[in-house]
């Protein structure tokens, strides 16, 4: 199992549209050390969002995953998907 199978199963038990911060998943992943895993789930999703797999979104708008992002973002399955 891989940290972008588990940033995946994150999003299964969520209505569709609605979406999740880094720090949510991270949580998910390892509640008692999830400052440590918060790296890995921001480089993993930026991984899944290059792919199409997910949407990093800033401010409620989708962003390009491969112009720089900067500030407060969260992640949420592609709409139609």
């Amino acid at each position: 199992m891989t940290i972008e199978d588990d940033i995946l199963r994150c999003f299964q038990v969520l209505d569709c549209g609605k979406s999740l911060g880094p720090q949510d998943i991270a949580k998910q992943i390892s509640a008692e050390d999830w400052r440590n895993a918060l790296a890995s789930v921001k480089k993993a999703a930026l991984g899944l969002a290059r792919n199409g797999q997910i949407e990093i979104l800033r401010k409620g708008k989708p962003v390009d995953p491969n112009a720089p992002i900067k500030g407060v973002i969260r992640y949420r399955l592609p709409i139609g998907s």
